[in-house]
């Protein structure tokens, strides 16, 4: 195996009371070309029924399904994505969110650019309620310029990206400027997440959590690299909990990303090391 190309992959899902979106995200998952080593279920306090339904899928997933529960203490997305990279175990590491449809090559992209000293960012297709509602309820979703998406939104994928083309990709990935940090849809080597000790767990409530992450990687000399025309995934429509204004230097974790970028931080001290510990609700697949 090449030292740029992951012997073994973990797959994040975040996820918070949205079970029908979780469904549609592991049927996609399940349904990928090449499949991670390990699915992990990041649960940021969802009510029972979440596992339940876990247990349901586990039957007959395909690979080893993991469910990582947190107490609902409000938002606290930095410390659920912590918990579960420390439950993961391969030596690269996918997050998305419980509301990303996967394309079918969609781990197999984020494998084949993957690079050392390096992580991915990828984008994400802003679906339209109607077509939210279609995939919602079994529909198989499209990845073309043509789906019903909202291409205009700032934080949406382009039309233009909106199919998949793997040697644009890879012209695309080379390129060291642009794109916008979102941790929907991200990848990296896991001993790089480990040496600047993962998500700031100070970070609490919506945003900044993931730019602040990727500054941190960014002054440890760990480089963003693009995912177009790669690793697609459609977001279900949903409300936001956004703020108005996500650059807000009011906001707490606002203030923090700015101290990590003017001090040149590497390293937060509450982050991945706080959960050497973790207890894994290990989903027990039928034998078949």
């Amino acid at each position: 195996m090449s030292a740029d190309k992951p012997a073994s992959v973990s797959l994040i899902v975040l996820t918070y009371n949205w079970k029908e979106a979780l469904r549609a995200v592991l049927t996609s998952v399940a349904a990928q070309r090449v499949l991670p080593g390990e699915v992990i279920i990041a649960d940021d306090g969802s009510h029972s029924d979440t596992l339940e339904l876990l247990r349901t899928i586990a039957e007959t997933f395909p690979v080893p399904l993991r469910h990582v529960w947190q107490e609902d203490l409000g938002f606290r997305a930095a410390r659920c994505r912590n918990r579960g990279i420390a439950a993961s175990s391969g030596d690269y590491v996918i997050l998305i969110d419980g509301d990303m449809v996967l394309h079918p090559a969609f781990v197999q992209d984020h494998i084949a650019l993957a690079r050392s000293d390096s992580f991915l960012q990828g984008g994400r297709l802003k679906l339209n309620t109607r077509e939210t509602e279609r995939l919602l309820t079994g529909g198989k979703p499209v990845f073309a310029p043509w789906i019903d998406a909202d291409f205009r939104a700032f934080d949406a994928t382009r039309r233009l990206y909106a199919f998949r083309q793997p040697w644009l990709a890879h012209w695309k990935a080379g390129k060291r400027k642009g794109g916008r940090i979102m941790s929907c849809n991200m990848s990296f080597w896991r001993k790089d997440l480990l040496w600047i000790n993962g998500f700031d767990e100070r970070m609490e409530g919506y945003g900044a959590e993931d730019r602040e992450l990727a500054a941190r990687l960014d002054n440890a000399g760990v480089r963003k690299r693009q995912l177009k025309w790669a690793a697609l995934a459609c977001h279900l429509e949903h409300s936001s909990r956004g703020p108005p204004d996500t650059n807000d230097m009011s906001l707490p974790n606002n203030r923090l990303f700015h101290l990590t970028q003017t001090q040149k931080i590497t390293r937060c001290e509450q982050g991945i090391d706080r959960h050497t510990d973790i207890a894994v609700t290990e989903l027990v697949r039928k034998a078949v």
